[in-house]
């Protein structure tokens, strides 16, 4: 007698209407099979999908009862065997859990698949995003159109035309806005000079109500001159009238500065506002209280803009600081300007702020809308990498009003109160002579070479009158005297030493008299140089007698 085997029924399996094992958890009375079955396309026998591949009824070692060389018994067994419900074995549930529930889970693998898929597509959407606005904030804010030759990474020194060239000069220029009186008068002229030879840079303020003569406008505070050129400008876009207005701005400055600018930033209150909050706030020491009713209504009703101490503000409270000058003056209002672009400065190129999009996006949005510059893209890349190598230290804070370069003064014409130059309306030595030396050609300073300068003509006093102009534009001017004998050469000889080792300095001095150099001193000059010397001029009638 056959004894049958007790079944065991794996939990939460129903059995189905014929005795057999379905497969799937929670699967009831009238589920379908986890696969159906289908005819083998071969001879292999059939099979059902979650017995783990075995025969539909049949193993391969079974044959059918009364088969060839069986006996009756053994024929009778198996066909009790056949009768027997089909269970799986504990091997066979173990494998079925490890499927379902492991790690070749084809739903889990589905759903990592697509978290992954999803979290690629938001990096790429993020990425394509910041990609498009900053290729549209890019094209709106850098159009290009300005040239520094002494930006270059690797300056090219026949770009080099004068002594000045070596610097990088950006007219940083505020204006009200829309919705403001006056929405495009310049109340912020701020000449900003960087050297990249030796990694300094200095910030000279230009008083708004500066008196001057505006080109074809007459005469009238120098914060007129871009909206008067930005308003008779026939261009018909608005970057080409604010263009005009920039050109009008240079040839009125020209004679207040004697340098050339090379490129321009304009910035409303809106944007300085969303820039300083874009970055997060900015923090530095602010000398003395300032105390301004005249704005209290912007500042809760609160007279007191900012206490003295190390303080941190956010853009409408740094929008207070910079623009108050009711309660100080418009010099002092400089001087506050400069020490927070400084501190704006020191915030954006904080590594902090670079690698946060959000703040990058922000900062783009705010600049985007507000400013005008003819930077190009590769020019503010390159200004950003000057600037990352000039500590905050090495910037030098300078204005035209606090002694010993006290050069202007508050004086009346008329009833209007203005700025003038201490020699007097529209005479601008004294300040030309303090920004050209102050901002000194990087590469004439590096080189620092010794020049001596001699007289070889009967003009007297024209060594001393050249020495002095040398000196203005930073040349280092060791000895002023005449030559021995009196040649008077038609042309200045310009003889450099140092064997070409001072190039930028030769460079500059061939181009400034329209010489080439020679390398040794002219016989019949009889001048012999002191020793260190590197450069000697002998000054010829074309200088002796050039008009002053």
């Amino acid at each position: 007698m056959i004894e049958h085997k007790k079944i065991k029924r794996p939990k939460h399996q129903p059995a189905s209407i014929d005795g057999i094992i379905v497969g799937g958890q929670g699967q009831g009375l009238g589920s379908p099979p986890v696969s159906s079955y289908r005819p083998s396309r071969g001879e292999t026998t059939p099979s059902l999908g979650i017995f783990g591949r075995r025969p539909d009824g049949f193993h391969a070692s079974r044959q059918a009862p009364n088969s060839l060389g069986k006996s009756a018994a053994e024929s009778a067994e198996t066909a009790a065997l056949l009768d027997e419900p089909i269970v799986l074995d504990d091997e066979s549930a173990r494998k079925k859990k490890q499927y379902y529930f492991g790690h070749k889970h084809p739903r889990l693998r589905k759903v990592l698949k697509r978290g992954v898929l999803a979290l690629l597509a938001l990096i790429i959407a993020s990425g394509a995003y910041f990609g498009w606005k900053f290729y549209i904030t890019e094209r709106h804010i850098f159009k290009g159109g300005g040239r520094a030759p002494g930006l270059a990474q690797n300056v090219d020194i026949n770009q080099l035309k004068g002594e000045g060239d070596g610097r990088v000069n950006i007219l940083l220029l505020g204006i009200g806005g829309p919705g403001h009186d006056g929405p495009d008068l310049t109340d912020t002229i701020l000449l900003v000079s960087i050297d990249p030879v030796n990694h300094k840079a200095d910030m000279i303020s230009i008083p708004r109500d500066l008196w001057v003569k505006i080109p074809g406008n007459g005469y009238q505070k120098i914060n007129a001159a871009y909206p008067d050129g930005k308003m008779e400008s026939k261009a018909k876009t608005l970057t080409g009238q604010e263009q005009d207005g920039l050109k009008l701005l240079d040839k009125t400055l020209a004679p207040v500065i004697g340098v050339t600018i090379h490129y321009h930033a304009i910035i409303d209150f809106a944007a300085f506002k969303q820039a300083v909050d874009a970055v997060g706030g900015i923090t530095f020491n602010v000398p003395t209280e300032l105390y301004d009713p005249t704005i209290a209504w912007e500042n809760n009703y609160n007279s007191v803009i900012a206490k003295p101490g190390v303080q941190s503000m956010n853009g409408s409270k740094a929008l207070l600081y910079v623009k108050s000058r009711e309660t100080s003056s418009d010099f002092a209002r400089g001087e506050r300007q400069r020490q927070v672009l400084v501190a704006l400065k020191t915030k954006i190129l904080s590594l902090g702020t670079f690698s946060n999009p959000v703040k990058v996006s922000n900062l783009l949005s705010s600049l985007g809308n507000n400013i005008y510059t003819d930077f190009s893209l590769s020019d503010i890349k390159r200004l950003y990498t000057v600037m990352g190598q000039i500590p905050s230290a090495s910037i030098v804070s300078l204005d035209l009003v606090t002694p010993p370069h006290d050069l202007i003064t508050t004086g009346n014409l008329n009833g209007l109160s203005i700025d003038e130059p201490k020699l007097g309306l529209y005479d601008y030595t004294d300040i030309n002579a303090y920004i050209r030396t102050t901002l000194r050609d990087g590469f004439i300073a590096k080189e620092n070479a010794n020049v001596a300068v001699y007289n070889a003509t009967n003009v007297a006093g024209a060594a001393a009158a050249e020495a002095k102009v040398l000196k203005i534009y930073g040349y280092n001017v060791t000895t002023v005297g005449d030559a021995p004998t009196t040649t008077n050469p038609a042309r200045t000889v310009v003889v450099d030493l140092t064997k070409g080792v001072d190039k930028y300095t030769r460079h500059y001095l061939e181009g400034r008299f329209g010489v080439t150099a020679l390398g040794k001193i002219p016989a019949g000059t009889s001048i012999v140089p002191k020793a260190g010397t590197n450069f000697v001029i002998i000054v010829g009638e074309d200088v002796a007698n050039a008009p002053q």
